[in-house]
Protein backbone atom coordinates (compact mmCIF):
# COMPACT_ATOMS: atom_id res chain seq x y z
CA UNK A 1 0.00 0.00 0.00
CA UNK A 2 2.81 2.34 0.51
CA UNK A 3 4.44 1.77 -2.42
CA UNK A 4 1.38 2.13 -4.11
CA UNK A 5 1.08 5.56 -2.48
CA UNK A 6 4.83 6.49 -3.65
CA UNK A 7 4.65 6.07 -7.06
CA UNK A 8 0.86 7.40 -6.98
CA UNK A 9 2.53 10.62 -5.77
CA UNK A 10 5.61 10.19 -7.98
CA UNK A 11 3.27 10.04 -11.10
CA UNK A 12 0.95 12.77 -9.56
CA UNK A 13 4.28 15.16 -9.61
CA UNK A 14 4.92 14.11 -13.01
CA UNK A 15 1.57 15.44 -14.33
CA UNK A 16 2.03 18.26 -12.76
CA UNK A 17 5.04 18.90 -13.82
CA UNK A 18 4.27 17.84 -17.56
CA UNK A 19 0.55 20.01 -17.52
CA UNK A 20 3.11 23.17 -16.03
CA UNK A 21 5.42 22.83 -19.16
CA UNK A 22 2.07 22.36 -21.67
CA UNK A 23 0.44 25.65 -20.04
CA UNK A 24 3.52 27.72 -20.49
CA UNK A 25 4.56 26.80 -24.30
CA UNK A 26 1.92 25.83 -26.94
CA UNK A 27 4.66 24.95 -28.90
CA UNK A 28 5.62 20.86 -28.80
CA UNK A 29 8.20 18.84 -29.86
CA UNK A 30 8.42 18.06 -33.66
CA UNK A 31 8.03 14.37 -34.08
CA UNK A 32 11.37 13.52 -35.33
CA UNK A 33 12.20 14.88 -31.99
CA UNK A 34 10.20 13.20 -29.58
CA UNK A 35 12.79 10.82 -28.62
CA UNK A 36 15.30 13.47 -27.51
CA UNK A 37 12.24 15.43 -25.88
CA UNK A 38 11.08 12.43 -23.78
CA UNK A 39 14.78 11.73 -22.55
CA UNK A 40 15.64 15.36 -21.51
CA UNK A 41 12.25 15.64 -19.52
CA UNK A 42 12.62 12.58 -18.16
CA UNK A 43 16.01 12.99 -16.97
CA UNK A 44 14.83 16.40 -15.80
CA UNK A 45 12.40 15.29 -14.20
CA UNK A 46 13.82 11.85 -11.87
CA UNK A 47 17.65 11.77 -12.34
CA UNK A 48 19.35 11.54 -9.35
CA UNK A 49 22.25 14.25 -10.73
CA UNK A 50 19.60 16.68 -12.29
CA UNK A 51 21.58 19.37 -10.05
CA UNK A 52 24.69 18.44 -11.11
CA UNK A 53 23.93 18.59 -14.72
CA UNK A 54 23.50 22.08 -16.56
CA UNK A 55 21.61 21.21 -19.32
CA UNK A 56 19.13 19.26 -16.88
CA UNK A 57 18.47 22.69 -15.00
CA UNK A 58 15.07 23.48 -14.49
CA UNK A 59 15.93 26.85 -16.27
CA UNK A 60 17.90 26.20 -18.43
CA UNK A 61 15.16 26.69 -21.55
CA UNK A 62 12.74 29.09 -21.68
CA UNK A 63 10.15 27.46 -23.88
CA UNK A 64 9.88 24.36 -25.66
CA UNK A 65 10.92 25.87 -29.05
CA UNK A 66 14.67 26.77 -26.85
CA UNK A 67 14.57 23.14 -25.88
CA UNK A 68 13.67 22.14 -29.27
CA UNK A 69 16.57 23.94 -31.09
CA UNK A 70 18.91 22.05 -28.09
CA UNK A 71 18.24 18.81 -29.01
CA UNK A 72 18.01 19.00 -32.95
CA UNK A 73 22.09 18.98 -31.91
CA UNK A 74 21.41 15.16 -31.35
CA UNK A 75 19.97 13.26 -33.87
CA UNK A 76 20.99 10.38 -32.12
CA UNK A 77 19.20 9.81 -29.08
CA UNK A 78 21.47 7.73 -27.19
CA UNK A 79 24.29 10.62 -28.00
CA UNK A 80 22.02 12.71 -26.39
CA UNK A 81 21.35 10.53 -23.62
CA UNK A 82 25.10 10.07 -22.50
CA UNK A 83 25.52 13.83 -22.95
CA UNK A 84 23.20 14.57 -20.27
CA UNK A 85 24.87 12.00 -17.45
CA UNK A 86 27.53 13.04 -14.88
CA UNK A 87 30.61 11.65 -15.41
CA UNK A 88 30.60 8.33 -15.83
CA UNK A 89 32.68 7.32 -13.41
CA UNK A 90 30.25 8.65 -11.04
CA UNK A 91 27.31 7.23 -13.06
CA UNK A 92 27.90 3.60 -14.32
CA UNK A 93 25.19 2.22 -14.48
CA UNK A 94 22.39 4.10 -16.19
CA UNK A 95 20.59 2.64 -19.60
CA UNK A 96 18.64 3.67 -22.57
CA UNK A 97 17.52 0.81 -24.85
CA UNK A 98 15.90 1.35 -28.04
CA UNK A 99 13.46 -1.96 -27.13
CA UNK A 100 11.68 -1.54 -24.14
CA UNK A 101 10.07 -5.42 -24.85
CA UNK A 102 14.08 -6.47 -24.23
CA UNK A 103 14.53 -4.82 -20.91
CA UNK A 104 11.59 -5.95 -19.31
CA UNK A 105 12.55 -9.26 -20.27
CA UNK A 106 15.64 -8.92 -19.06
CA UNK A 107 15.06 -7.41 -15.62
CA UNK A 108 13.00 -10.18 -14.94
CA UNK A 109 15.30 -12.64 -15.84
CA UNK A 110 14.46 -13.76 -19.38
CA UNK A 111 16.83 -13.04 -22.21
CA UNK A 112 18.55 -14.12 -25.72
CA UNK A 113 20.75 -16.55 -23.92
CA UNK A 114 22.87 -19.55 -24.99
CA UNK A 115 22.76 -21.03 -21.11
CA UNK A 116 26.44 -19.90 -20.27
CA UNK A 117 26.81 -17.81 -17.53
CA UNK A 118 30.58 -16.54 -17.74
CA UNK A 119 33.33 -14.36 -16.39
CA UNK A 120 35.66 -12.83 -18.37
CA UNK A 121 39.04 -11.71 -17.05
CA UNK A 122 42.25 -10.30 -18.74
CA UNK A 123 45.31 -12.54 -19.60
CA UNK A 124 48.43 -12.64 -17.21
CA UNK A 125 50.30 -9.92 -18.51
CA UNK A 126 47.89 -8.70 -20.75
CA UNK A 127 45.90 -4.89 -20.75
CA UNK A 128 43.89 -5.75 -23.96
CA UNK A 129 43.39 -9.47 -24.26
CA UNK A 130 41.15 -11.39 -22.10
CA UNK A 131 39.30 -14.66 -21.47
CA UNK A 132 36.47 -16.25 -20.51
CA UNK A 133 35.58 -18.91 -17.88
CA UNK A 134 32.56 -20.64 -17.60
CA UNK A 135 30.99 -20.02 -13.70
CA UNK A 136 27.21 -22.22 -13.79
CA UNK A 137 25.27 -23.17 -16.28
CA UNK A 138 21.51 -22.50 -16.79
CA UNK A 139 18.74 -25.24 -16.79
CA UNK A 140 16.84 -25.77 -20.57
CA UNK A 141 19.68 -24.24 -22.17
CA UNK A 142 21.55 -25.02 -25.83
CA UNK A 143 24.67 -25.23 -23.66
CA UNK A 144 22.92 -27.61 -21.11
CA UNK A 145 22.95 -30.19 -24.12
CA UNK A 146 26.41 -29.43 -24.94
CA UNK A 147 29.82 -30.62 -23.68
CA UNK A 148 30.84 -27.31 -21.16
CA UNK A 149 30.72 -27.05 -17.32
CA UNK A 150 31.44 -24.66 -15.10
CA UNK A 151 35.50 -24.09 -14.82
CA UNK A 152 36.10 -24.30 -18.38
CA UNK A 153 38.02 -21.76 -20.49
CA UNK A 154 37.74 -19.96 -23.54
CA UNK A 155 39.65 -17.51 -25.56
CA UNK A 156 38.06 -16.67 -28.53
CA UNK A 157 34.91 -16.59 -30.44
CA UNK A 158 35.19 -18.03 -34.32
CA UNK A 159 38.57 -17.99 -34.23
CA UNK A 160 38.71 -14.50 -33.01
CA UNK A 161 40.84 -13.71 -29.92
CA UNK A 162 38.48 -12.03 -27.40
CA UNK A 163 39.70 -8.50 -26.58
CA UNK A 164 38.03 -5.22 -24.52
CA UNK A 165 37.28 -3.59 -27.40
CA UNK A 166 35.79 -7.12 -29.62
CA UNK A 167 34.10 -8.85 -27.15
CA UNK A 168 30.66 -7.15 -27.01
CA UNK A 169 30.37 -7.66 -30.88
CA UNK A 170 31.55 -11.63 -30.90
CA UNK A 171 29.76 -12.10 -27.86
CA UNK A 172 26.42 -10.31 -28.53
CA UNK A 173 25.73 -12.83 -31.74
CA UNK A 174 22.70 -15.32 -31.84
CA UNK A 175 25.39 -17.97 -32.62
CA UNK A 176 28.91 -18.51 -32.38
CA UNK A 177 31.47 -21.10 -31.59
CA UNK A 178 33.67 -20.38 -28.21
CA UNK A 179 37.32 -21.66 -29.14
CA UNK A 180 38.43 -23.36 -25.70
CA UNK A 181 41.59 -23.49 -23.42
CA UNK A 182 43.29 -24.30 -20.50
CA UNK A 183 45.18 -22.75 -17.86
CA UNK A 184 48.66 -24.14 -17.56
CA UNK A 185 49.35 -22.58 -14.62
CA UNK A 186 51.00 -19.66 -15.78
CA UNK A 187 48.53 -18.24 -18.62
CA UNK A 188 45.20 -19.24 -20.81
CA UNK A 189 45.99 -21.41 -24.22
CA UNK A 190 43.85 -22.85 -26.71
CA UNK A 191 43.15 -26.18 -26.24
CA UNK A 192 42.23 -26.96 -29.81
CA UNK A 193 37.78 -27.90 -28.54
CA UNK A 194 35.08 -25.82 -29.58
CA UNK A 195 31.88 -25.54 -28.61
CA UNK A 196 28.93 -24.32 -30.99
CA UNK A 197 25.80 -22.31 -29.15
CA UNK A 198 22.85 -20.66 -30.41
CA UNK A 199 20.49 -18.49 -28.19
CA UNK A 200 17.25 -18.98 -27.66
CA UNK A 201 14.60 -16.87 -25.30
CA UNK A 202 15.62 -17.89 -21.64
CA UNK A 203 13.75 -17.49 -18.63
CA UNK A 204 16.20 -18.28 -15.54
CA UNK A 205 15.31 -19.28 -12.58
CA UNK A 206 17.07 -17.63 -9.79
CA UNK A 207 16.90 -20.47 -7.38
CA UNK A 208 19.69 -22.27 -8.57
CA UNK A 209 20.57 -24.62 -5.63
CA UNK A 210 18.57 -25.02 -2.27
CA UNK A 211 19.25 -27.87 -0.12
CA UNK A 212 20.44 -28.58 3.48
CA UNK A 213 23.64 -29.57 4.62
CA UNK A 214 24.01 -30.98 8.00
CA UNK A 215 27.06 -30.91 9.97
CA UNK A 216 27.66 -31.79 13.40
CA UNK A 217 25.00 -30.04 15.30
CA UNK A 218 24.25 -28.06 12.63
CA UNK A 219 21.79 -28.04 10.16
CA UNK A 220 23.07 -25.65 7.66
CA UNK A 221 20.57 -23.74 4.46
CA UNK A 222 22.20 -23.37 1.36
CA UNK A 223 20.72 -21.20 -0.80
CA UNK A 224 22.71 -20.20 -4.27
CA UNK A 225 20.24 -17.12 -5.85
CA UNK A 226 21.20 -15.54 -8.77
CA UNK A 227 18.59 -12.72 -9.26
CA UNK A 228 16.16 -10.54 -7.95
CA UNK A 229 13.62 -11.15 -10.29
CA UNK A 230 9.73 -10.56 -8.50
CA UNK A 231 8.32 -13.06 -10.73
CA UNK A 232 9.66 -15.26 -9.30
CA UNK A 233 9.15 -14.24 -5.31
CA UNK A 234 6.58 -16.88 -4.74
CA UNK A 235 9.01 -19.72 -5.66
CA UNK A 236 11.46 -17.91 -3.24
CA UNK A 237 8.81 -17.78 -0.58
CA UNK A 238 8.09 -21.60 -1.06
CA UNK A 239 12.29 -22.46 -0.81
CA UNK A 240 12.10 -20.82 2.40
CA UNK A 241 9.37 -22.73 3.68
CA UNK A 242 11.38 -25.87 2.88
CA UNK A 243 14.46 -24.49 4.88
CA UNK A 244 12.32 -23.83 7.47
CA UNK A 245 10.80 -27.24 7.57
CA UNK A 246 13.94 -28.62 7.52
CA UNK A 247 14.27 -26.82 10.94
CA UNK A 248 17.41 -25.03 9.81
CA UNK A 249 19.71 -23.76 12.63
CA UNK A 250 22.26 -21.53 10.22
CA UNK A 251 21.63 -19.90 6.64
CA UNK A 252 24.34 -19.68 4.07
CA UNK A 253 23.11 -16.79 0.97
CA UNK A 254 25.28 -17.52 -2.16
CA UNK A 255 25.17 -14.23 -3.81
CA UNK A 256 28.58 -14.53 -5.69
CA UNK A 257 27.01 -14.36 -9.40
CA UNK A 258 23.87 -12.15 -8.28
CA UNK A 259 23.89 -8.73 -10.35
CA UNK A 260 20.82 -7.80 -8.63
CA UNK A 261 17.10 -6.64 -9.60
CA UNK A 262 14.11 -5.68 -7.60
CA UNK A 263 14.18 -3.86 -4.36
CA UNK A 264 10.96 -5.07 -3.69
CA UNK A 265 12.34 -8.63 -3.80
CA UNK A 266 14.91 -7.45 -1.88
CA UNK A 267 13.01 -6.62 1.01
CA UNK A 268 11.00 -9.53 0.95
CA UNK A 269 14.03 -11.62 1.26
CA UNK A 270 15.32 -9.76 4.49
CA UNK A 271 12.15 -10.72 5.80
CA UNK A 272 12.14 -14.11 5.35
CA UNK A 273 15.72 -14.77 6.35
CA UNK A 274 14.32 -12.56 9.46
CA UNK A 275 10.53 -12.66 10.53
CA UNK A 276 10.80 -10.23 13.65
CA UNK A 277 11.57 -6.69 12.46
CA UNK A 278 7.68 -6.63 10.56
CA UNK A 279 6.92 -2.62 9.48
CA UNK A 280 11.01 -1.62 10.70
CA UNK A 281 12.64 -0.25 8.38
CA UNK A 282 14.96 -2.36 5.83
CA UNK A 283 16.09 0.82 4.08
CA UNK A 284 15.28 4.46 2.94
CA UNK A 285 15.66 6.03 -0.68
CA UNK A 286 17.28 9.26 -1.48
CA UNK A 287 15.58 10.74 -4.75
CA UNK A 288 17.29 14.00 -6.67
CA UNK A 289 16.58 16.90 -4.36
CA UNK A 290 13.32 18.33 -5.95
CA UNK A 291 11.55 14.75 -5.40
CA UNK A 292 12.97 14.45 -1.99
CA UNK A 293 11.80 17.80 -0.93
CA UNK A 294 8.60 16.69 -2.29
CA UNK A 295 8.07 13.80 -0.03
CA UNK A 296 9.42 14.78 2.80
CA UNK A 297 7.36 17.31 2.97
CA UNK A 298 4.11 15.39 1.79
CA UNK A 299 4.74 11.99 2.70
CA UNK A 300 7.99 10.80 4.61
CA UNK A 301 6.88 7.53 5.50
CA UNK A 302 7.02 6.79 1.92
CA UNK A 303 10.66 7.02 1.44
CA UNK A 304 10.84 3.82 3.58
CA UNK A 305 11.08 0.49 2.62
CA UNK A 306 10.20 -1.71 5.56
CA UNK A 307 10.37 -5.57 6.25
CA UNK A 308 7.08 -6.95 5.42
CA UNK A 309 5.24 -10.44 6.38
CA UNK A 310 3.62 -10.94 3.47
CA UNK A 311 3.57 -10.84 -0.40
CA UNK A 312 0.41 -9.86 -2.01
CA UNK A 313 -1.74 -11.80 0.59
CA UNK A 314 0.44 -14.76 1.10
CA UNK A 315 2.26 -14.66 4.52
CA UNK A 316 5.71 -14.62 4.15
CA UNK A 317 8.01 -17.86 5.43
CA UNK A 318 10.84 -16.59 7.68
CA UNK A 319 13.19 -18.20 9.79
CA UNK A 320 13.81 -15.53 12.23
CA UNK A 321 17.33 -16.06 12.38
CA UNK A 322 19.88 -13.41 13.98
CA UNK A 323 23.10 -14.26 11.96
CA UNK A 324 23.06 -14.92 7.87
CA UNK A 325 26.41 -15.75 6.20
CA UNK A 326 26.81 -14.51 2.63
CA UNK A 327 29.18 -15.49 -0.05
CA UNK A 328 30.37 -12.80 -2.56
CA UNK A 329 32.23 -11.75 -5.28
CA UNK A 330 33.10 -8.79 -7.35
CA UNK A 331 29.60 -9.81 -9.12
CA UNK A 332 28.18 -9.35 -6.64
CA UNK A 333 25.77 -6.14 -6.95
CA UNK A 334 22.96 -3.76 -6.06
CA UNK A 335 20.08 -5.47 -4.29
CA UNK A 336 22.51 -8.22 -3.44
CA UNK A 337 24.81 -5.63 -1.40
CA UNK A 338 21.06 -3.70 -0.71
CA UNK A 339 20.55 -7.11 1.24
CA UNK A 340 23.50 -7.29 2.88
CA UNK A 341 24.00 -3.25 4.04
CA UNK A 342 19.77 -3.32 4.94
CA UNK A 343 20.69 -6.54 7.24
CA UNK A 344 23.70 -5.39 9.02
CA UNK A 345 21.89 -2.93 11.50
CA UNK A 346 19.50 -5.53 12.94
CA UNK A 347 21.22 -9.01 12.76
CA UNK A 348 24.75 -10.17 12.41
CA UNK A 349 25.74 -10.68 8.52
CA UNK A 350 29.33 -12.23 8.04
CA UNK A 351 30.23 -11.82 4.61
CA UNK A 352 32.82 -14.64 2.88
CA UNK A 353 34.27 -14.00 -0.38
CA UNK A 354 35.76 -11.02 -2.56
CA UNK A 355 34.60 -6.79 -2.43
CA UNK A 356 31.62 -6.71 -4.31
CA UNK A 357 30.66 -4.38 -7.13
CA UNK A 358 29.68 -0.96 -4.73
CA UNK A 359 26.13 -0.27 -6.69
CA UNK A 360 24.68 1.62 -3.74
CA UNK A 361 21.64 3.64 -6.29
CA UNK A 362 18.76 2.49 -7.75
CA UNK A 363 17.10 2.92 -11.29
CA UNK A 364 13.52 2.69 -12.26
CA UNK A 365 11.89 2.10 -16.01
CA UNK A 366 10.49 5.20 -17.65
CA UNK A 367 8.43 5.08 -20.90
CA UNK A 368 7.95 8.03 -23.26
CA UNK A 369 4.21 8.93 -21.83
CA UNK A 370 2.90 11.72 -20.53
CA UNK A 371 3.60 9.88 -16.34
CA UNK A 372 6.82 8.13 -18.39
CA UNK A 373 4.76 5.44 -16.79
CA UNK A 374 3.46 2.41 -19.39
CA UNK A 375 0.22 3.74 -19.84
CA UNK A 376 -0.59 6.13 -22.72
CA UNK A 377 3.02 5.26 -24.52
CA UNK A 378 4.26 6.75 -27.73
CA UNK A 379 3.33 4.30 -30.51
CA UNK A 380 6.02 5.89 -33.03
CA UNK A 381 8.76 3.89 -31.04
CA UNK A 382 10.19 1.85 -28.59
CA UNK A 383 12.58 3.53 -26.34
CA UNK A 384 12.69 3.52 -22.65
CA UNK A 385 15.53 4.40 -19.66
CA UNK A 386 17.00 2.92 -16.95
CA UNK A 387 18.10 5.85 -15.24
CA UNK A 388 19.68 6.42 -11.76
CA UNK A 389 17.20 7.92 -9.99
CA UNK A 390 18.22 6.84 -6.25
CA UNK A 391 20.04 6.33 -3.83
CA UNK A 392 19.68 3.76 -1.20
CA UNK A 393 20.61 3.72 2.94
CA UNK A 394 20.22 1.67 5.13
CA UNK A 395 18.18 2.37 8.63
CA UNK A 396 20.89 4.01 10.44
CA UNK A 397 21.75 5.82 7.10
CA UNK A 398 24.92 4.02 5.95
CA UNK A 399 24.80 3.74 1.96
CA UNK A 400 28.53 4.92 1.09
CA UNK A 401 30.04 1.99 -0.30
CA UNK A 402 30.31 2.91 -3.94
CA UNK A 403 34.21 1.12 -3.72
CA UNK A 404 32.26 -1.84 -2.79
CA UNK A 405 31.32 -3.86 0.54
CA UNK A 406 34.56 -5.69 2.39
CA UNK A 407 33.91 -9.23 3.50
CA UNK A 408 34.34 -10.33 6.97
CA UNK A 409 37.18 -12.61 5.18
CA UNK A 410 38.48 -12.64 2.08
CA UNK A 411 38.76 -15.04 -0.44
CA UNK A 412 38.62 -14.77 -3.91
CA UNK A 413 37.23 -17.50 -5.83
CA UNK A 414 39.25 -18.88 -8.44
CA UNK A 415 39.24 -20.70 -11.57
CA UNK A 416 41.51 -23.92 -11.14
CA UNK A 417 39.90 -24.48 -7.38
CA UNK A 418 36.67 -23.60 -8.66
CA UNK A 419 35.00 -27.19 -6.91
CA UNK A 420 31.51 -27.89 -7.60
CA UNK A 421 28.61 -25.69 -6.47
CA UNK A 422 26.80 -27.16 -3.42
CA UNK A 423 29.34 -28.94 -2.58
CA UNK A 424 31.09 -29.39 0.73
CA UNK A 425 34.33 -29.05 -0.51
CA UNK A 426 33.81 -26.13 -2.79
CA UNK A 427 35.84 -23.26 -1.34
CA UNK A 428 33.82 -20.57 -0.25
CA UNK A 429 30.56 -22.83 1.22
CA UNK A 430 33.69 -25.12 2.78
CA UNK A 431 34.64 -21.56 4.25
CA UNK A 432 31.04 -20.98 5.43
CA UNK A 433 30.65 -23.97 7.20
CA UNK A 434 33.96 -23.79 8.80
CA UNK A 435 33.14 -20.96 10.32
CA UNK A 436 29.64 -21.46 11.55
CA UNK A 437 30.83 -25.05 13.12
CA UNK A 438 34.11 -23.79 14.64
CA UNK A 439 35.80 -26.50 12.52
CA UNK A 440 37.72 -25.35 9.82
CA UNK A 441 40.30 -22.16 9.48
CA UNK A 442 40.38 -19.60 6.44
CA UNK A 443 42.02 -21.55 2.99
CA UNK A 444 44.94 -19.65 2.03
CA UNK A 445 44.83 -17.55 -1.22
CA UNK A 446 45.40 -19.68 -4.33
CA UNK A 447 48.51 -17.71 -6.64
CA UNK A 448 45.93 -17.08 -9.41
CA UNK A 449 45.30 -14.10 -7.93
CA UNK A 450 46.82 -12.80 -10.98
CA UNK A 451 43.38 -13.52 -12.86
CA UNK A 452 42.37 -9.35 -12.94
CA UNK A 453 38.31 -9.42 -13.50
CA UNK A 454 36.64 -7.40 -16.16
CA UNK A 455 33.51 -8.06 -16.90
CA UNK A 456 30.50 -11.01 -16.43
CA UNK A 457 27.30 -12.12 -18.33
CA UNK A 458 25.00 -9.69 -16.37
CA UNK A 459 27.26 -6.66 -16.65
CA UNK A 460 28.18 -6.78 -20.27
CA UNK A 461 24.76 -4.41 -21.22
CA UNK A 462 23.42 -3.63 -17.88
CA UNK A 463 20.33 -5.09 -18.47
CA UNK A 464 20.72 -7.62 -16.01
CA UNK A 465 23.03 -5.88 -13.27
CA UNK A 466 20.36 -2.89 -11.90
CA UNK A 467 18.53 -2.22 -8.49
CA UNK A 468 15.21 -0.51 -9.38
CA UNK A 469 11.54 -0.05 -7.93
CA UNK A 470 8.89 -2.03 -9.36
CA UNK A 471 5.74 -0.09 -10.81
CA UNK A 472 2.25 -0.69 -11.77
CA UNK A 473 1.56 2.13 -13.96
CA UNK A 474 -1.68 1.36 -15.03
CA UNK A 475 -3.20 1.02 -11.99
CA UNK A 476 -1.89 4.06 -10.79
CA UNK A 477 -3.45 5.60 -13.45
CA UNK A 478 -7.15 4.13 -12.44
CA UNK A 479 -6.28 5.89 -9.06
CA UNK A 480 -4.87 9.44 -10.10
CA UNK A 481 -8.55 9.77 -11.69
Amino acid sequence: MKKTYLFSLLLLLSVFTFQSCQDNDDVAAPVNLDIQDFIWKGLNQYYLWQADVPNLADDRFANQIELNAFLKGYPVPENLFDALRVDKTIDRFSWIVDDYLELEGALQGTTKNDGIDFGLSYKPGSTTEIFGYVRYIIANSDASTKSIKRGDFFTAVNGTQLTISNYQALLAADSYTLNMADYNGTTVVSNGKSVALTKTVLAENPILINKVITSGSHKIGYLMYNGFYADYDTQLNDTFAFLKSQGITDLVLDLRYNGGGSVLTATRLASMITGQFTGQVFAKQQWNAKINSYFETNSPESLKNNFTDKIGTTAINSLNLTKVYILTTHSTASASELVINGLKPHITVVQIGDVTTGKNVGSVTLYDSPTFGKANRNPNHRYAMQPIVLKIVNSVGFGDYFNGLQPNYLLKETVSTYGVLGDTTEPLLSTAIGKITGTAKMLKQNPEKGFEYFKDAKSINGLQNQMYLEKAPEGLLKALK
